[in-house]
């Protein structure tokens, strides 16, 4: 038998369920669909981090952009 979970229903969650259901899905199926998606989505999220952090970091191009905002803001960059 599976697990009921009980959730507090706001007024725009009123509305994304008003938007799931629209085509005769019921309530539990779209909420049971839209927490597998929202899962998929947060993997796959997880997974691009990852693969963008694996990514080896380019060379310094030797400007420095901290330097240059300083300068800017003292007047010295135009």
């Amino acid at each position: 038998m599976a697990d009921t979970v009980t959730i507090r229903i706001d007024t725009d969650t009123e509305h994304a369920l008003d938007v799931l259901t629209r085509d005769g899905t019921n309530r539990s199926e779209a909420i049971r669909q839209a927490l597998l998606e929202a899962a998929v989505r947060r993997e796959r999220l997880v997974e691009m981090k990852r693969a963008f952090l694996s990514q080896p970091m380019p060379l310094p191009d030797g400007t420095n952009l901290a330097d240059d905002i300083a300068r800017e803001r003292e007047g010295q960059i135009q």
